[in-house]
């Protein structure tokens, strides 16, 4: 008998409409021919409490810590038991078994932890499946693989998950105990992951609180030129009161100036002009569409999440969500016309944005080279039955259609100008953009960047008609939401502060992986650490205060950015999950020396007193910077109204 292992029952289902003949359910089970299905439900296995490797470490106490087991050893989940003895029965008269996780670390993990729990010795075979209608699923199965490739990506996902145990066993234990010392009843819970996400957002809350605004002045004129009139900006020389991003700290440079402007002369000094095109943004990861999703329509990283698994479980309208690609496999070039009509054929939007693709377009979206274990999020072609969708599956699908429909438009084409010009000895610049060919845009909005300018020529004179002077105000970073923080997950890099370690790191290497990143954030707020106001995530008074009381090591991104990457290198056999797992021990114990109950105590006393509560906001006018600087030369800490910049 040949025995599928799917990760989850709607995969195993799929697999048994797409072998020969009709499937016989059975307890656990579908019954093909000579073929058994089988499958998980998520995780059935879980890393061993401590007190499996050692009874004494049931009770929690400093003294024991770190707890490193010599032999590593699973348990069954307690809901997962009945599955479990469906699977051991059924894998003990398998003469094949075939692998089908989901085609990524953990789904690599996920089912062969089962297989080698239950000492199967025979032949394994690894079936990768991503698309769950019936031609895709097929077409897959006979495809069949050598388990043994991806032994290590088993080696990297079994790393890491024996990796999170120390991690979150040793620091949760330590700052807990350290924490009822202090006077905190409760558990503080410490991950590799979840621990410099809160990092993230306590140090954001923390720059609003601390922000101190100050004004600033930006002056406009109003020029007359041969072929129309525009707007342009003065630049400050260096010789007035600058901060450090050029903007002008007081008032009365500007009124002078502005008070001379009108009726001066002046000329064109430099003009830039070029044409630019852009291509299409390319289909989705399930970072960018949560990113997309959360910005367009309010829905939390989990929420998309969530309807993803409907539309590829239930539905079966979209291919596997949990990707971190957004590229397509070069063969799926010639099936996507049929494709996009399938997903458009019940919607007049839809209907009327495949009538505007022209299919013998390629875009650079279709590229072998760039599609790992997993392609990005894109219809499978099944009509959709809109009726039976909700409104915000209705809205995510939607977007994913667009995205893969979007690269069958011809490029964006616009005209770009730069102008400077030259007043009373003083610059003063100019910037528009107008649409050439609108190309692909209209799938996605019509706004513009910056409105066109009048045709201009390099030297010709201009006039000033009218100048004013408007008082802004610079304003704090903006509190981290949803979409925010799965961007910053993605591209952590930019969050980290030791030179040497953002070099290191890779432009993909990020926090938590697709699978994992909505997971966390609502894990933080399950546990009291976060609560959302409106769309923003902001730390409550608990999260401050551990953030306040960990090693600065423990609350950034640094390490598990670079973990992250020692786990791909492993997956890409270029380490070894042995020396990996050394470092960490050692690292563990300098780490636990650092656990003070002095300073804990402190940091829970000082939240009492404090809350996440944003800023007082301003009324503003234009975006006047990010406000991660707040000390200028000079500085006004007195509240003023801002205005909007044209």
């Amino acid at each position: 008998m040949r025995l599928i292992i799917a990760e989850k029952p709607s995969l195993a289902r799929a697999i048994a409409d797409a072998l020969p003949g009709s499937g016989q359910r059975l307890d656990g089970a579908i019954a093909c021919g000579d073929t058994t299905v089988t499958w998980c439900l998520g995780h059935l296995l879980e890393q061993a409490a401590p007190e499996v490797y050692d009874p004494a470490d049931k009770q929690w106490r400093l003294d024991r810590l770190p707890i490193v087991p010599g032999t590593w050893k699973l348990a069954p989940r307690a809901k997962a038991r009945g599955q479990l003895a469906v699977i051991r029965k059924l894998i003990k008269r398998a003469s094949e078994v075939v692998h089908a996780g989901d085609p990524d670390r953990e789904g690599q993990l996920l089912v062969q932890e089962v297989i080698e729990y239950l000492n199967y010795r025979g032949p394994v075979s690894r079936l990768l499946i991503s698309d769950l209608n019936r031609p895709a699923v097929t077409r897959a199965l006979s495809r069949l693989k050598s388990n043994a490739e991806f032994q290590p990506l088993f080696q990297a996902a079994q790393a890491r998950s024996r990796a999170d145990w120390l991690y979150g066993i040793n620091l949760t234990r330590a700052w807990t105990l350290t924490g009822r010392q202090a006077g905190h009843d409760g558990v503080l819970s410490v991950g590799r992951v979840q621990t410099p996400v809160l990092g993230l957002i306590v140090r954001r809350d923390n720059a609003i609180r601390d922000f101190a605004p100050y004004p600033f002045y930006p002056l406009w004129v109003d020029l007359q030129v041969a072929q129309g009139q525009l707007r342009a900006w003065w630049v400050p020389g260096e010789r007035q009161p600058l901060d450090d991003q050029g903007r002008l700290l007081e008032r009365a440079p500007a009124d002078t100036l502005a008070a001379k402007l009108p009726g001066a002369e002046g000329r064109l000094a430099k003009l830039e002009q070029s044409e630019k095109r852009q291509n299409a943004p390319l289909p989705y990861s399930l970072s960018a569409l949560q990113v997309d999703a959360a910005r367009r329509f309010g829905l939390s990283a989990q929420t998309v999440l969530d309807v993803c698994q409907r539309l590829y479980e239930q539905h079966k309208l979209i291919t596997y969500p949990r990707s971190d690609c957004r590229y397509l496999p070069e063969e799926h070039l010639p099936l996507a016309q049929k494709s996009l009509a399938g997903a458009c054929r019940n919607d007049e939007t839809l209907a009327g944005w495949l009538a505007g693709a022209d299919f013998s377009l390629r875009s650079k979206a279709w590229n072998d080279k760039q599609v790992g274990a997993h392609h990005a999020l894109a219809p499978t072609g099944k009509p959709a039955d809109f009726s039976a969708l909700s409104n915000i599956d209705d809205q995510v699908f939607r977007l994913i259609v667009r995205n893969v429909m979007a690269q069958f438009y011809p490029v964006l084409r616009t005209f770009e100008v730069k102008a400077e010009f030259h007043l009373l000895n003083e610059a003063f610049r100019a910037r528009g953009q107008s649409v050439l060919a609108p190309g692909w845009k209209p799938l996605f909005t019509t706004k513009e960047d910056a409105p066109p300018l009048p045709p201009l020529t390099q030297n010709e004179p201009c006039r000033a008609l009218n100048a004013g002077v408007e008082e802004k105000e610079t304003r704090p970073p903006e509190p981290f939401t949803d979409a925010s923080m799965i961007k910053a997950m993605m591209n952590i890099g930019r969050y980290v502060e030791d030179p040497e370690v953002r070099r290191t790191l890779r432009d993909t290497d990020g926090l938590g992986t697709e699978a994992t990143r909505a997971g966390i954030i609502e894990t933080l707020v399950q546990r009291g650490y976060l609560v959302r106001k409106q769309k923003a995530l902001r730390a409550t008074r608990l999260g401050t205060a551990l953030i306040s009381a960990l090693p600065n090591a423990v609350s950034t991104p640094e390490r598990t950015a670079l973990w992250e990457q020692r786990l791909s290198a492993i997956a890409e056999q270029s380490d070894s999950a042995p020396a990996f797992q050394q470092a960490l021990i050692e690292d563990l114990h300098g780490l636990l020396k650092q656990s003070d109950a002095g300073r804990l105590r402190s940091s829970l006393q000082t939240a009492q007193g404090e809350t996440a509560a944003p800023v007082k906001r301003t009324t503003r006018t234009r975006k006047s910077g990010t406000g991660s600087k707040s000390t200028p030369r000079r500085k006004s800490t007195t509240a003023r109204k801002t205005t909007r910049k044209s």
